[in-house]
């Protein structure tokens, strides 16, 4: 897959030590939520590249990545991308990714940290195509309150909990379990893991969902 210079058009804040980096749509480009593509750069003449969930339901025109980072650790790449503005060229590869939206009339998303935007961004695009959408969101410090807000203003069932708060009473409450229903999971490893027992305990089946691990 070959790799795309395109621009991009903004940066906005999005949270705490978080921002959402909006990207001209290359010609012949398309992703779909929970699908996510590779950021390359040459820093100190080093090719660095990480990947990022696109965080936008569509890619007309342009699409969003949120990127949270950790101002005490820094790191190269957080850096670069930090010090892009309006204009700027990025380059991208892809979409990766099997995991993603396909329509389903009622998605059930369950988000841990960074995990939001990939959560926002499928919800938005069933409530648009008139289908049910449920988001179960946990940190501390949230991500994309705005989106929330109007997704729950929309009609999606929103519930946003502390960092360490049990998922199993959040999921049961948004869980059907009727056909139909596609559960996904987007987040680090850990909640993953309290996701997939919380799904069990709701009388799901965690290995039918669709899931990404941020590492």
């Amino acid at each position: 897959m070959d790799s795309i210079e395109t621009t991009v058009t903004a940066i906005h804040d999005v949270g705490t030590n978080a921002v959402a980096i909006e990207i001209t749509t290359p010609p012949g480009f398309s992703a779909v939520p929970g699908q996510f593509v590779k950021l390359s750069a040459t820093i100190d003449d080093e090719t660095v590249a990480r990947f990022y969930t696109v965080s936008s339901r569509d890619t007309r025109n342009t699409f969003e990545l949120t990127v949270s980072y950790d101002p005490e650790e820094g790191g190269e790449f957080s850096e670069y991308l930090l010090s892009l503005s309006s204009g700027d060229s990025i380059t991208i590869t892809g979409p990766f990714g099997d995991d993603y939206y396909e329509g389903e009339p009622r998605v059930v998303v369950l988000a841990g940290g960074p995990g939001i935007g990939p959560a926002v961004a499928i919800a938005e695009r069933a409530l648009a195509d008139g289908h049910e959408a449920a988001v179960v969101y946990r940190d501390d410090d949230p991500i994309h309150e705005d989106r929330l807000a109007t997704l729950a203003a929309g009609g999606a069932d929103v519930f946003v909990l502390a960092d360490e708060t049990d998922l199993t009473d959040a999921v049961a409450d948004v869980l059907t379990n009727d056909d139909g229903e596609q559960v996904f999971i987007y987040g680090f490893a850990d909640f993953l893991g309290d996701a997939e027992a919380a799904i069990e305990a709701a009388g799901g089946d965690p290995d039918a969902a669709k899931a990404e691990n941020f590492g």
